[in-house]
């Protein structure tokens, strides 16, 4: 098999299992040095060796690389392959099967680690049928957040991957920061040349109810808005450590998604879980439409979707009221109807 595609693969896999990202980095990097060369210079230096000479070819990548170029599918590749075999989450299969897409991932654009056509790939692979690309906004500087004038480019790069009228779409998007007094952290202009806005809080989480209940609702009255996401801000596990979740009048704050058709999302990472199962159950019955994302940082993540789907099953949410089960043009009629 193409030994590119060999490396890549195998990263994808491994950000799938939550691998530590120094080991997936080593097979991106790798892919991204064969990728430069002619496919059979790469041939003949795996064959006598040479490749091994490369800086960023470790033994592990040379040993990929080698038996790619041989003609088969390289051991570590297959092993990866059949345990990818098993879901990540037991429940909610039937729930799973009916996502179309999701609202929620970043490139190296921002903080996430691939560039915009690979997390593309990896979504058309998945059978996703849209994928919105939604990089953090410049108040997280942190998270390398676009200026106006990078998410202009970036539309270009979106429009041009949808250029071959392909079945898959690629959705302009993005994750704006809720800045302190409920206003979002882009433009109007800018947000109106957008299909999905996922509005989220980054910073001072730990603000009293009060501020961070008005904060919350200036966002969702927004017309912009149409996902808030990891409404809670919690981590659970993870390199970042644990934190708790942001107090907030949640009965206001789902009361005013209802009214404003802005969908709350079932973030599907590991390590948030958020909301927690009590909230998702408020929302619910507040008459909350929910967006079930991955908030994926790299491809493999893509497929976090699975521990969404077993929460959302799990809490009674039905499938027609989560919007990354819809088709594409109803939603994105949902998606334009406040702008």
């Amino acid at each position: 098999m193409d030994a590119v595609d060999a490396l890549n693969e195998i990263a994808f896999w491994l950000e799938r299992g939550l691998a530590p990202t120094f080991k997936i980095q080593a097979f991106r990097k790798a892919a991204g040095i064969i990728g430069a060369l002619d496919p059979e210079e790469v041939a003949a230096r795996a064959r006598n060796g040479r490749l091994k000479s490369m800086k960023g070819i470790g033994d592990r990548t040379f040993e990929v690389i080698r038996q790619a170029v041989d003609g088969g599918v390289p051991d570590y590749l297959e092993d990866l392959r059949e345990r990818g075999q098993q879901p990540l989450a037991t429940g909610g299969a039937e729930l799973r099967s009916a996502l179309r897409g999701d609202l929620h991932s970043h490139s190296d654009w921002s903080d996430g680690g691939s560039p915009i056509g690979l997390m593309a790939d990896a979504a058309r692979t998945l059978g996703r049928d849209y994928l919105a690309l939604t990089d953090h906004s410049p108040n997280l500087r942190i998270a390398n957040g676009l200026s106006a004038e990078r998410l202009r480019e970036q539309l270009d790069i979106v429009a041009d991957i949808n250029a071959d009228g392909g079945d898959f779409r690629l959705l302009a998007g993005i994750e704006v920061d809720i800045l302190e007094d409920g206003t979002l952290d882009q433009s109007p202009e800018m947000l109106d040349r957008l299909d999905i806005v996922v509005a989220s809080i980054h910073s001072k989480l730990r603000s009293d109810r009060r501020t961070m209940t008005g904060r919350m609702l200036g966002a969702i009255n927004d017309p912009h808005t149409n996902v808030l996401g990891h409404c809670t801000g919690r981590l659970l596990q993870g390199s970042r450590g644990t934190r708790p979740q942001s107090e907030f009048d949640a009965v206001r704050v789902f009361a005013a998604c209802a009214g404003n058709n802005v969908a709350v999302e079932i973030n599907s990472r590991p390590e948030r879980q958020d909301p927690p199962d009590e909230l998702i159950r408020l929302a619910l019955d507040a008459g909350c439409l929910f967006s079930i994302d991955s908030d994926a940082h790299a491809p493999g993540q893509l497929d976090f979707l699975q521990y969404g789907a077993e929460r959302a099953a799990s809490n009674g949410v039905p499938a027609e009221r989560i919007v990354t089960t819809w088709p594409l043009d109803r939603l994105l009629e949902w998606a334009g109807n406040g702008k």
